[in-house]
């Protein structure tokens, strides 16, 4: 079992690049969503996703990856970036609640 925690460590560290390019996604979403809103262009772009899935499909395929697997998790990357883009009002940061 010893054996394990350095590949689980290792699975740590891939999660957490993972939320930050989630979050960097989230971010570059949002700077487009102000954009369409502007312009007066509809949040979802349904060719661009279509667009989007075909990439990520194939290079889901190249890499060894199932790629329905692969879509579907990008179905939901999707959905949480249509969100921002929807809810891309100004709000305050949420505050870290600290118990004293």
């Amino acid at each position: 079992m010893e054996e394990i925690l350095p590949l689980r460590k290792r699975i740590n560290e891939i999660d957490d690049q993972i939320l930050l390019f989630l979050k960097e996604r989230v971010v570059i979403c949002k700077s487009i969503g102000t954009i369409k809103r502007k312009h007066g262009i509809p949040v979802r772009d349904y060719h661009r996703e279509n667009e989007l899935y075909a990439r990520i499909t194939r290079k889901a395929s190249e890499l060894g990856l199932d790629p329905s697997e692969v879509k579907a998790i990008y179905r939901e990357i999707i959905a949480m970036c249509v969100h921002a883009q929807e809810d891309n009002t100004t709000k305050p940061p949420t505050q870290k609640c600290n118990p004293t």
